[in-house]
Protein backbone atom coordinates (compact mmCIF):
# COMPACT_ATOMS: atom_id res chain seq x y z
CA UNK A 1 0.00 0.00 0.00
CA UNK A 2 1.49 3.41 -0.94
CA UNK A 3 2.31 5.90 1.78
CA UNK A 4 -0.46 8.36 2.62
CA UNK A 5 -0.03 11.67 0.85
CA UNK A 6 0.88 14.61 3.07
CA UNK A 7 0.55 18.38 2.73
CA UNK A 8 2.87 20.98 4.15
CA UNK A 9 1.45 23.49 6.64
CA UNK A 10 1.52 26.16 3.92
CA UNK A 11 -0.43 24.01 1.45
CA UNK A 12 -2.95 23.02 4.12
CA UNK A 13 -3.63 26.73 4.65
CA UNK A 14 -3.94 27.26 0.89
CA UNK A 15 -6.41 24.40 0.64
CA UNK A 16 -8.67 25.83 3.38
CA UNK A 17 -8.53 29.30 1.80
CA UNK A 18 -9.54 27.89 -1.59
CA UNK A 19 -12.40 25.94 -0.03
CA UNK A 20 -13.67 29.12 1.66
CA UNK A 21 -13.51 30.87 -1.74
CA UNK A 22 -15.83 28.22 -3.18
CA UNK A 23 -13.31 26.06 -5.01
CA UNK A 24 -14.43 22.43 -5.11
CA UNK A 25 -12.58 19.78 -3.12
CA UNK A 26 -11.74 17.89 -6.32
CA UNK A 27 -10.16 20.98 -7.86
CA UNK A 28 -8.18 21.75 -4.70
CA UNK A 29 -6.90 18.16 -4.65
CA UNK A 30 -5.87 18.41 -8.30
CA UNK A 31 -4.04 21.70 -7.76
CA UNK A 32 -2.09 20.32 -4.80
CA UNK A 33 -1.43 16.90 -6.34
CA UNK A 34 -3.15 14.84 -3.63
CA UNK A 35 -6.21 12.60 -3.48
CA UNK A 36 -9.71 13.90 -2.84
CA UNK A 37 -9.84 12.11 0.52
CA UNK A 38 -6.85 14.13 1.81
CA UNK A 39 -8.75 17.38 1.26
CA UNK A 40 -11.94 15.94 2.77
CA UNK A 41 -10.11 14.92 5.98
CA UNK A 42 -8.33 18.29 6.15
CA UNK A 43 -11.60 20.17 5.86
CA UNK A 44 -13.27 18.00 8.50
CA UNK A 45 -10.38 18.57 10.91
CA UNK A 46 -10.48 22.33 10.32
CA UNK A 47 -14.25 22.40 10.94
CA UNK A 48 -13.70 20.61 14.27
CA UNK A 49 -10.51 22.25 15.58
CA UNK A 50 -10.29 25.49 13.54
CA UNK A 51 -6.66 24.54 12.95
CA UNK A 52 -4.75 23.08 10.00
CA UNK A 53 -1.84 21.70 12.03
CA UNK A 54 -1.50 17.92 12.23
CA UNK A 55 -2.51 16.38 15.52
CA UNK A 56 0.26 15.00 17.74
CA UNK A 57 0.75 11.32 17.14
CA UNK A 58 2.18 8.71 19.41
CA UNK A 59 4.32 5.92 18.11
CA UNK A 60 7.72 4.35 18.10
CA UNK A 61 10.52 6.87 17.42
CA UNK A 62 12.49 6.52 14.21
CA UNK A 63 15.59 4.35 14.43
CA UNK A 64 17.52 6.57 12.02
CA UNK A 65 18.63 10.18 12.30
CA UNK A 66 18.18 12.78 9.53
CA UNK A 67 21.87 12.35 8.69
CA UNK A 68 21.44 8.59 8.32
CA UNK A 69 18.32 9.17 6.22
CA UNK A 70 20.38 11.33 3.85
CA UNK A 71 23.01 8.58 3.68
CA UNK A 72 20.35 6.05 2.65
CA UNK A 73 18.98 8.38 -0.02
CA UNK A 74 22.46 9.16 -1.35
CA UNK A 75 23.30 5.47 -1.77
CA UNK A 76 20.12 4.88 -3.79
CA UNK A 77 20.71 7.95 -5.98
CA UNK A 78 24.35 7.13 -6.66
CA UNK A 79 23.61 3.47 -7.48
CA UNK A 80 20.07 3.35 -8.84
CA UNK A 81 19.97 -0.44 -9.22
CA UNK A 82 21.04 -1.13 -5.63
CA UNK A 83 18.73 -3.00 -3.25
CA UNK A 84 17.50 -2.31 0.26
CA UNK A 85 19.58 -5.24 1.46
CA UNK A 86 22.77 -3.71 0.08
CA UNK A 87 21.99 -0.26 1.49
CA UNK A 88 21.26 -1.82 4.86
CA UNK A 89 24.72 -3.38 4.88
CA UNK A 90 26.35 -0.11 3.82
CA UNK A 91 24.55 1.76 6.59
CA UNK A 92 25.59 -0.81 9.20
CA UNK A 93 29.20 -0.62 8.04
CA UNK A 94 29.27 3.19 8.03
CA UNK A 95 27.33 3.96 11.23
CA UNK A 96 27.09 0.66 13.15
CA UNK A 97 23.29 1.06 13.02
CA UNK A 98 21.32 -2.13 12.32
CA UNK A 99 17.88 -1.57 10.81
CA UNK A 100 15.56 -3.74 8.74
CA UNK A 101 15.24 -3.68 4.96
CA UNK A 102 11.68 -2.44 5.47
CA UNK A 103 13.05 0.61 7.29
CA UNK A 104 15.42 1.31 4.39
CA UNK A 105 12.51 1.11 1.98
CA UNK A 106 10.42 3.44 4.15
CA UNK A 107 13.17 6.07 4.23
CA UNK A 108 13.47 5.92 0.45
CA UNK A 109 9.70 6.23 0.08
CA UNK A 110 9.79 9.28 2.35
CA UNK A 111 12.19 10.81 -0.18
CA UNK A 112 9.69 10.00 -2.99
CA UNK A 113 11.92 7.27 -4.38
CA UNK A 114 10.20 4.16 -5.72
CA UNK A 115 11.65 0.91 -7.04
CA UNK A 116 10.60 0.54 -10.68
CA UNK A 117 11.65 -1.40 -13.74
CA UNK A 118 14.01 0.79 -15.79
CA UNK A 119 13.04 2.06 -19.19
CA UNK A 120 14.92 0.20 -21.92
CA UNK A 121 16.65 1.71 -24.92
CA UNK A 122 18.99 0.24 -27.52
CA UNK A 123 22.72 0.57 -27.02
CA UNK A 124 23.72 3.36 -29.44
CA UNK A 125 27.18 4.23 -30.74
CA UNK A 126 28.16 7.76 -31.74
CA UNK A 127 27.56 6.79 -35.37
CA UNK A 128 24.04 5.69 -34.48
CA UNK A 129 23.38 8.98 -32.71
CA UNK A 130 24.63 11.06 -35.63
CA UNK A 131 22.53 9.06 -38.09
CA UNK A 132 19.39 9.42 -35.95
CA UNK A 133 19.91 13.16 -35.54
CA UNK A 134 20.37 13.59 -39.29
CA UNK A 135 17.23 11.53 -39.96
CA UNK A 136 15.22 13.64 -37.51
CA UNK A 137 16.33 16.87 -39.16
CA UNK A 138 15.41 15.56 -42.63
CA UNK A 139 11.89 14.72 -41.47
CA UNK A 140 11.35 17.73 -39.21
CA UNK A 141 8.76 19.38 -41.48
CA UNK A 142 6.86 16.27 -42.51
CA UNK A 143 3.08 16.60 -42.28
CA UNK A 144 0.48 14.10 -41.08
CA UNK A 145 -0.15 13.23 -44.73
CA UNK A 146 3.53 12.39 -45.23
CA UNK A 147 3.64 10.16 -42.16
CA UNK A 148 0.42 8.42 -43.24
CA UNK A 149 2.39 6.86 -46.11
CA UNK A 150 5.02 5.28 -43.85
CA UNK A 151 4.96 1.69 -42.62
CA UNK A 152 6.60 1.13 -39.22
CA UNK A 153 7.70 -2.39 -38.30
CA UNK A 154 9.52 -4.08 -35.45
CA UNK A 155 10.21 -7.44 -33.82
CA UNK A 156 9.32 -8.26 -30.21
CA UNK A 157 10.34 -11.14 -27.97
CA UNK A 158 8.08 -12.68 -25.30
CA UNK A 159 8.99 -15.12 -22.54
CA UNK A 160 6.18 -17.52 -21.78
CA UNK A 161 7.44 -19.51 -18.80
CA UNK A 162 10.11 -17.51 -17.00
CA UNK A 163 11.32 -13.96 -16.42
CA UNK A 164 14.44 -12.32 -17.76
CA UNK A 165 15.68 -11.57 -14.26
CA UNK A 166 14.76 -7.94 -14.78
CA UNK A 167 16.31 -5.61 -12.29
CA UNK A 168 14.76 -2.51 -10.77
CA UNK A 169 16.04 1.00 -10.17
CA UNK A 170 15.23 3.70 -7.63
CA UNK A 171 13.70 6.76 -9.21
CA UNK A 172 11.47 9.71 -8.43
CA UNK A 173 8.35 10.70 -10.34
CA UNK A 174 9.33 12.10 -13.74
CA UNK A 175 12.73 10.35 -13.85
CA UNK A 176 11.73 7.39 -16.04
CA UNK A 177 13.96 8.44 -18.95
CA UNK A 178 16.88 9.89 -17.00
CA UNK A 179 20.17 8.37 -18.17
CA UNK A 180 20.93 6.84 -14.77
CA UNK A 181 17.53 5.12 -14.56
CA UNK A 182 17.52 3.62 -18.07
CA UNK A 183 18.89 0.18 -18.90
CA UNK A 184 20.70 -0.18 -22.23
CA UNK A 185 20.77 -3.55 -23.89
CA UNK A 186 21.54 -5.24 -27.18
CA UNK A 187 18.25 -6.25 -28.79
CA UNK A 188 17.18 -9.86 -29.25
CA UNK A 189 19.64 -11.58 -26.97
CA UNK A 190 17.48 -14.71 -26.86
CA UNK A 191 13.99 -15.65 -25.74
CA UNK A 192 10.99 -17.89 -26.13
CA UNK A 193 8.80 -16.39 -28.85
CA UNK A 194 9.67 -13.79 -31.47
CA UNK A 195 6.99 -12.02 -33.51
CA UNK A 196 7.12 -9.37 -36.23
CA UNK A 197 4.49 -6.82 -37.12
CA UNK A 198 4.05 -3.52 -38.93
CA UNK A 199 1.55 -0.66 -39.00
CA UNK A 200 0.83 2.66 -40.68
CA UNK A 201 -1.75 5.32 -39.95
CA UNK A 202 -4.51 3.39 -41.74
CA UNK A 203 -3.15 -0.15 -42.19
CA UNK A 204 -1.48 -2.93 -40.25
CA UNK A 205 0.20 -6.14 -41.29
CA UNK A 206 -0.58 -9.62 -39.99
CA UNK A 207 1.47 -10.69 -36.96
CA UNK A 208 4.21 -13.05 -38.13
CA UNK A 209 5.66 -15.69 -35.78
CA UNK A 210 9.41 -15.90 -36.32
CA UNK A 211 10.73 -19.43 -35.82
CA UNK A 212 14.51 -19.83 -35.56
CA UNK A 213 17.02 -17.23 -36.72
CA UNK A 214 15.63 -14.50 -38.97
CA UNK A 215 18.24 -14.17 -41.72
CA UNK A 216 18.20 -11.58 -44.48
CA UNK A 217 16.98 -14.15 -47.00
CA UNK A 218 14.14 -15.31 -44.72
CA UNK A 219 13.16 -11.70 -44.03
CA UNK A 220 12.93 -11.08 -47.78
CA UNK A 221 11.14 -14.30 -48.72
CA UNK A 222 8.80 -14.74 -45.71
CA UNK A 223 8.02 -11.17 -44.65
CA UNK A 224 8.87 -8.55 -47.26
CA UNK A 225 7.46 -10.35 -50.29
CA UNK A 226 4.21 -11.91 -48.98
CA UNK A 227 3.42 -9.49 -46.12
CA UNK A 228 5.04 -6.07 -46.47
CA UNK A 229 4.85 -5.45 -50.22
CA UNK A 230 1.04 -5.80 -50.46
CA UNK A 231 0.67 -3.42 -47.52
CA UNK A 232 3.05 -0.89 -49.10
CA UNK A 233 1.01 -0.92 -52.29
CA UNK A 234 -2.10 -0.02 -50.30
CA UNK A 235 -0.66 2.87 -48.30
CA UNK A 236 1.43 4.60 -50.97
CA UNK A 237 4.81 4.79 -52.71
CA UNK A 238 6.62 6.67 -49.91
CA UNK A 239 6.19 3.93 -47.31
CA UNK A 240 9.30 2.43 -45.81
Amino acid sequence: MPARQKLTTFNRGRAIAWLHDGVSKCEVARQLGVSHSVIVRLNQRFQTTNNVEERPRSGRPKKTTPREDRFIQRQALQHRATTCKVIRGQLREATNINVSERTIGNRLHDARLRSRRPAVRPLLTQAHRRARLAWSRRHLRWTRRDWAQVLFSDESRFNLYHSDGRRKVWRREGERYEDNTVHERVAFGGGSVMVWGGFSLHQRTPLYHVVGNLTGQRYRDEILSPIVLPTLQQIGPNAG
